[in-house]
């Protein structure tokens, strides 16, 4: 069993998930936590070999493309990426505009200021 994290730019996200999906590997998750800015880690798995991307977005263009066009199921990641976030998925297949989860509070994880907290 091996893990690996490592971290790329948004420019290169598409292609290295169509690499994972070329190789094999299965789309475990997406996660995301905020600080200075969104760190997001796409997981994907073959044979108990874990590999992690990392991506580092900035508040202030909270914006990445979808992977849906390369793994579906991608979708429910990322309209949790919009709706608790407040991050911007261009190109979803399934986009849910903000309604994949109903929250009293619009983007209850990020208290700050991203371009989805003021619709």
């Amino acid at each position: 069993m091996t893990e690996q994290l490592i971290g790329i730019q948004k420019t290169e996200l598409a292609a290295k998930t169509a690499d994972m999906k070329k190789n094999g590997y299965r789309l475990v998750q997406i996660s995301c936590t905020l600080a200075d800015s969104f760190e997001i880690t796409y997981s994907f798995d073959k044979e108990y070999d874990l590999i992690n991307l990392r991506v580092i977005v900035s508040k202030t263009d909270p914006v990445i493309p979808s992977m849906t066009g390369i793994y579906l199921c991608a979708f429910t990641y990322e309209n949790e990426l919009q709706d608790l976030f407040g991050l911007t998925v261009t190109d979803m297949q399934l986009n849910f505009n903000g309604n994949f989860y109903q929250t009293a509070v619009k983007t209850p994880f990020n208290t700050g200021t991203s371009s989805k907290t003021e619709q």
